[in-house]
This record gives C-alpha cells, structure tokens and sequence, in this order.
C-alpha cells in the first residue's frame, strides 16, 4: 500500500468517526473509524521510513594519478 493508500484509511477514519451518526446494529462505527485512522497512521510511518532507507547515498570520487602525473578522477569501481 502507498502513500496515497494511507492518507485514504486515515481521511475515511475520520469520516466514519467524525462526521457520521449512522447507527448499525452490531458495529460501531467510531470504533471502526478509529481504527482506520490507526492503521493509515501506522502506514505512513512505514512508508517513510522505508523511503528513507532507498535514499542512494553517491561516495564520492577517488583521485587517480597518471602516468604523466596528471590528476584525475574516476568512479570507486
């Protein structure tokens, strides 16, 4: 599930607690919403910390001496 994905459970949390007084016999719904918004809060967490691990980090260039004794750079691999 993605960013977007968590931001809906969280807004239709706080829809079904908020803003509705529906009454179903056998379910409540603020505890339904709650729930919803729980679950959006824990994706998000997830997600970001997750996006924070992909990050590439670039190391830097390793200086290489030539022959004529010239620097110049070139990639650690």
């Amino acid at each position: 599930m993605g960013l977007g994905g968590c931001i809906i459970l969280i807004a239709a949390g706080a829809i079904l607690t908020f803003a509705t007084d529906w009454d179903m016999q056998g379910v409540n719904l603020d505890l339904v919403g709650i729930i919803l918004m729980v679950v959006g809060l824990i994706g998000v967490s997830t997600f970001s910390s997750i996006a924070r691990r992909r990050r590439v980090v670039v190391p830097p260039t390793t200086p290489v001496i030539d022959e004529e004794g010239r620097t110049r750079r070139e990639p650690p691999y």
